[in-house]
């Protein structure tokens, strides 16, 4: 069956938020999902939206997103910030993750950006080498800082 990469729209959030918990759980951290559906529905549809995102459809199932948003770098200027790129598990490796990947990119050239930014866990080999792929350049001596409220 045909994989279709679109961008995803309000209806689209209740399979999104499966794919992240699905993401979660590989990476050990589904406790640590607080999101609903009606938030990602106020943040990425309401009067000022903080994120868009595509959807890898196989019929009428999401099998796959990339969930984006837009930074600034003083240095570098305006940047696409790939969030999340999450395929399911039994779709993995069919070449999807390249589509929403490249949809990414495609969509950060296209609104003026001038590159795009993500991080991988240094565990995730697969992510890793897939990432290599593209020329990838990966930060040493940075550290992830967070702020909960």
């Amino acid at each position: 069956m045909e994989i279709k990469i679109r961008e995803g729209q309000i209806e689209d959030l209740a399979q999104a938020l499966e794919l992240v918990k699905e993401l979660a759980e590989y990476e050990k951290a589904l406790d640590q999902v607080d999101n609903s559906i009606e938030q990602m529905a106020a943040d990425g549809f309401g009067e000022h939206p903080v994120f868009g995102f595509f959807v890898a459809e196989k019929g009428a199932t999401i099998v796959g997103i990339a969930l984006y948003y837009y930074r600034y770098s003083t240095w570098k200027g305006k940047r696409i910030y790939l969030e999340d790129i999450v395929v399911t598990q039994s779709e993995r490796g069919s070449g999807i993750g390249k589509q929403l990947f490249d949809a990414t990119i495609q969509k950060g050239k296209d609104t003026n950006c001038t590159g795009m930014m993500w991080q991988v866990l240094d565990w995730n080999e697969p992510a890793i080498n897939f990432y290599k792929k593209y020329g990838t350049r990966f930060d040493n001596g940075w550290l992830n800082c967070h702020l909960d409220f």
